[in-house]
């Protein structure tokens, strides 16, 4: 991190001195800056004379008195509140008075570190991301005790730098870490209690929620013990136990298996610092089909004419089934294969489709107006509205309906799939298959087993999900699954650090977006998915695992109460022209 920002800042035209008490360190920044510096000029980012400029205002010294004249001091060393008021009083000691002391911390208290200081007004955090030449976000971090100059200072620092400085207050982890590594401490412990396995869990995220990275993957670049650091900072201020860290990070710390660093973490790695993953005793197997074998599935129901169904029946059909798409009523049906139709026909403007495929698909489905036209379908997926009693209601016509053998799927993303099974008299029939929207673009696909689904309908499933070309990942039945049980607690506790007046809609999306990679802040994917849906989503979890961190925010159910529920409404957290 000291290297990046010293990079960072020699790019600008500003002179720095990288100070180490061990000389190897030294060494070894002077060598990545070289090394980095020609990566850029091979990318045309740099010229060579540049190049020269940047490396010859980069010096490196052993001793905090080679700082003595310098405008501002980045504190970069470990994550240990000791250590790092070692610095700072050193400091006191060696730089001017106008001089700017910044700790890139992002676990430990700004305004502790300050406190003790003997100046805190010139005491700020600057928390760059990693690694820092490519990362935007910069959060500028004051406490109560730096002085406004200090901050100015700072933030018009990141914007020469061209960075996106984001201001907020003294808490640990900030914006952008306060609510990743919540999620990645669900994530591990999503793991740790063999829910489902590192691979799944991962994809799931990267496939569902369109993130660069698994959570397990990140907590392996991150490093494993600086992610337990993070965490028992956060709990030691919040006392909320999604930031108590899980068992598994302190095992894995106490055993050196840190992640990348070391060669191993929840993956292993090549070598120690080796970004590619090789086999171990986890990775799983090339795929094996159950003991009771997939069965044939060549004509497939779909029962529902909205948005999802519809979605649904388009990628059954361009990947070669023949399909009954069933509405309550026969007019539903015809409209929602005219819906399809109009998507399909999008396809082929983009480039995607030709004309005859789209004709070919949109002959294989055939609309209906009851459920009877589902009697000799090989597998029915349901996907009429979220709520209970209506699926259950169904699932007991599908059985009255369908074949025997025939496997019977519900999309549901926060109902219990036995509940469904159960209301039917084969319930080893019945399994979750949860598309995510919009289907014939999402890739991912979670494959829920209920404790009474047979192996032959897990089989089944799965086979049909590669046909289909899409990712399919196991878990069990319970509120969530993988991606809603990960995703929205997040979305939650970003909620509630607008409540508490922590941080902006808009400073937090961009955090997230530039400091976490997200492809939306979790303002704008809110009000997506609608405050209402994501509402009912939290309240699900809530119930099903009890834990006080889980509650709604109060905002968020305030916004609901009062009709403002996102992009569908014209408002939610922001508001909308109307269409």
């Amino acid at each position: 991190m000291g290297t990046g920002i010293a990079e960072v800042l020699v790019r600008s035209g500003r002179r720095v001195i990288g100070i180490d008490v061990q000389e190897a360190a030294a060494r070894r920044a002077v060598a990545a800056l070289e090394s980095s510096t020609a990566r850029a000029v091979a990318r045309g980012r740099l010229t060579g004379p540049e190049r020269a400029e940047a490396l010859a205002r980069f010096g490196t010294a052993p001793d905090l008195a080679a700082a003595a004249a310098a405008d501002l001091v980045v504190e970069v060393v470990p994550e240990d509140h000791s250590l790092k008021r070692e610095v700072f009083a050193a400091l006191d000691a060696v730089v001017r008075p106008d001089a700017i002391l910044a700790t890139g911390t992002n676990a430990l208290s700004v305004t502790r570190l300050a406190a003790e200081s003997a100046h805190p007004e010139r005491v700020v955090g600057l928390h760059f991301f990693n690694p820092a030449p490519a990362m935007r976000l910069v959060e500028v971090v004051s406490s109560v005790l730096t002085s406004p100059t200090a901050v100015a200072a700072v933030t018009a620092l990141a914007r020469e730098l061209g960075k996106e400085p984001v201001a907020v207050g003294d808490r640990p982890g900030f914006v952008a870490d306060g609510l990743l590594f919540g999620y990645l401490n669900q994530a591990a412990a999503m793991y740790e209690s063999r829910y489902a396995t590192r691979e799944d869990i991962d994809a799931a995220m990267r496939l569902g929620c369109g993130l660069p990275m698994g959570p397990l993957a990140l907590l392996d670049l991150i490093g494993i013990d600086t992610a337990r650091t993070v965490l028992e900072a956060m709990y030691e201020r919040s006392r909320d136990r999604l930031h108590a860290p899980a068992p598994v990070l302190g095992q894995l710390s106490a055993a050196g298996l840190t992640g990348r660093k070391a060669g191993r973490g929840f993956y292993t790695y090549a070598a120690p610092g080796s970004a590619e993953v090789v086999p171990d005793g986890l990775t799983p197997a090339a795929p094996q089909e159950a003991a009771g074998g997939a069965r044939p599935v060549r004509r497939v129901g779909v029962a529902g004419s909205g948005t999802m169904a519809g979605g649904i029946a388009e990628v059954f059909a361009k990947a070669g089934y023949q399909v009954v798409l069933a509405g309550r009523d026969a007019a539903r049906a015809e409209r929602a294969k005219a819906r399809i139709g109009r998507s399909l026909e999008r396809s082929v403007a983009k480039g995607r489709l030709t004309a005859t495929a789209r004709q070919e698909a949109l002959d294989r489905i055939t609309p209906a107006g009851s459920w009877a036209a589902f009697a000799d379908v090989d597998l029915a997926v349901e996907a009429v509205a979220e709520d209970l009693e209506v699926k259950q209601r169904l699932f007991a016509e599908l059985d009255a309906v369908c074949r025997p053998g025939a496997v019977l799927a519900t999309t549901t993303s926060s109902l219990p799939v036995v509940a469904c099974a159960r209301a039917t008299s084969r319930p080893q029939d019945v399994i979750g298959m949860h598309f995510f929207n919009p289907a014939p673009a999402m890739k991912l696909v979670e494959v829920v087993r209920t404790v009474l689904t047979s192996d032959a309908a897990h089989a089944t499933v799965r086979e049909v999900c590669g046909t289909l070309g899409k990712h399919p990942v196991d878990c069990g039945d319970r509120a969530g699954f993988i991606v809603n049980a990960l995703l929205f607690p997040y979305l939650n506790n970003a909620v509630k650090m607008v409540q508490e007046h922590y941080a902006s809609p808009d400073d937090i999306d961009t955090a997230m977006k530039l400091g976490g990679g997200y492809p939306m802040g979790p303002f704008e994917l809110l009000d997506v998915v609608g405050l209402d849906v994501s509402l009912a989503i939290e309240k699900v979890l809530h119930r099903e695992f009890r834990d006080p961190g889980l509650a709604p925010a109060r905002l968020l159910e305030h916004l609901v109460a009062a009709g403002c529920l996102g992009r569908k409404t014209g408002r939610g957290f922001r508001e909308y022209a109307k269409a």
